[in-house]
């Protein structure tokens, strides 16, 4: 049973005391004598249904409704009068009144008009709770088995909980940018409103403008006789999905930069100030500091689109990753193109381990999709790959560098440089011996995951 709770706002203590015995037995009941006392309260503490006195001392009831419903809309209020006033009656219900009742009260009326709001709220609630249910059961998340991407998820099931902070994605072509965005977005507030996501590349500089913002009636040759609503609005309550940030023209970039900052803006030929609430993900794979550089991408901008950012690591940064990944386009392709396959063979396990990925995991789906059309052995083999003249994988050997630790002399050493061999031969051995397993080669330098990682491609390892 879904439990329920209901504050009774009204100053005769009669009706509190009565009212509140008569439904204590199967709801959480609390009183109140003033609106100002029960508002307090309900900020910290919402209910599921208000009775609210509109004849109140101090702020009336009518005044009481409308800041509950800006508090929470899902609050159910029934209202209480001394007498049937239609203007007050019909004000009220503008406001978002559920029902009214006309004292004296009549309990097994009352109870009636109770058991019939709350049962509004009890199928919201398990639509609500289905819908939860059902995210959580396919929240959209990476397959992997390696530390980098669970600590990239872990990471990101933390600063989703914020329903407005912008977030800015930055990883390699085909490394799931937009299906992190995703899961970001269905794990957040927001889940409930839209997830609309844009492809700045995609969309010809002269229109993204119009397309994010919207335009009026008339705003410029071609625009339609009604104007147009844009993405921005349609996110609304959501999360709009910046693909390709990189590629956004400078115009509309502080156009974007405003409403980040305001959440406001104006449609193309518009002067009507808007505002709304989403969050804004952007994701790309360039590299913004040298296109701030350049004077191609706004400093100031940047700095709001990442106030928080995530690095997705490569396909080739987490090697831990390329089977499972296989295994699962492999049981998803099979599925869908009617295929029946026991798995990878071990040669084809071994070419998909020393093969390069240009294309991430993007190229690694392509790749098995294929070979899911094509195989026709139980297990798909090396030829259903295609990728025996591909870019390899060439790791450096430890032979590669010379390790050598010159004498200290009157003209002195450079001291960096040889620190940099040296960590560079260690880095290098450490993965030769954890056969390329960042984890592994990272414990074997007592070194933390992340550190290791930033050093390998400091030191231009990869």
């Amino acid at each position: 049973m879904i439990p329920y709770s209901i504050y009774i706002v009204d100053d005769e203590k009669s009706i509190r005391e009565g009212v509140s015995m008569a439904l204590e037995a199967d709801y959480s009941v609390k009183a109140f004598a003033t609106a100002e006392s029960a508002i307090d309260t309900l900020k910290a503490d919402l209910p599921d249904l208000v009775l609210l006195d509109i004849g109140l001392p101090g702020m009336n009831g009518i005044e009481a409704l409308g800041i509950i419903k800006g508090i929470s809309p899902d609050i159910l209020v029934i209202m209480i009068t001394a007498y049937e006033d239609i203007h007050t009656v019909i004000s009220a219900m503008k406001l978002g009144a559920y029902d009214y009742v006309i004292k004296p009260l009549h309990m097994d009326a009352l109870e009636v008009t109770i058991g019939n709001a709350l049962e509004s709220i009890r199928l919201r609630k398990e639509v609500q709770s289905l819908h939860e249910k059902y995210l959580k059961e396919n929240l959209p998340c990476f397959v992997g088995e390696s530390e980098a991407i669970q600590d990239v998820m872990e990471f990101v099931g933390t600063v989703a909980k914020s329903p407005d902070t912008p977030i800015l994605i930055i990883g390699e072509t085909g490394t799931g940018k937009e299906l992190l965005a995703s899961a970001i977005h269905y794990r957040s507030p927001n889940f409930k409103g839209p997830f609309m996501t844009v492809n700045c590349a995609a969309i010809p500089k002269d229109l993204i403008e119009s397309e994010l913002f919207g335009y009026e009636r008339g705003a410029f040759s071609g625009a339609g006789p009604s104007g147009k609503n844009g993405l921005i609005e349609a996110a609304e309550k959501g999360t709009l999905f910046l693909d390709e940030i990189g590629d956004l023209a400078m115009e509309a970039q502080a156009k974007l930069l405003r409403f980040l900052e305001t959440g406001e803006f104006y449609r193309v030929g518009g002067t009507k100030k808007l505002r709304i609430q989403t969050r804004v993900v952007s994701a790309t794979n360039k590299d913004l500091d040298r296109m701030i550089e350049k004077a191609l991408f706004r400093k100031d901008l940047y700095f709001r689109l990442g106030v928080i950012k995530i690095q997705i690591p490569s396909l080739n940064e987490r090697p831990d990753d390329i089977l499972p990944l296989a295994n699962h386009f492999l049981s998803e392709f099979s599925r869908k193109f009617d295929r029946s396959f026991t798995g990878l063979s071990p040669q084809a396990e071994n070419a998909l381990m020393a093969y390069r990925w240009i294309g991430n995991v993007r190229e690694l789906k392509n790749i098995i999709e294929r070979a899911t059309l094509i195989g026709r052995k139980p297990e798909l083999q090396v030829e259903d790959l295609g990728i025996e003249s591909g870019h390899k994988l060439e790791t450096p050997k430890q032979a590669d560098i010379k390790l050598s630790f010159p004498s200290l002399n009157d003209t002195g050493i450079d001291l960096s440089s040889v620190q940099e061999t040296l960590e560079k031969h260690y880095i290098i051995q450490a993965l030769e011996m954890a056969d390329g397993n960042e984890s592994k080669a990272a414990k074997l330098l007592n070194m933390n995951h992340h550190t290791f990682r930033y050093r390998k491609k400091k030191l231009l390892l990869e």
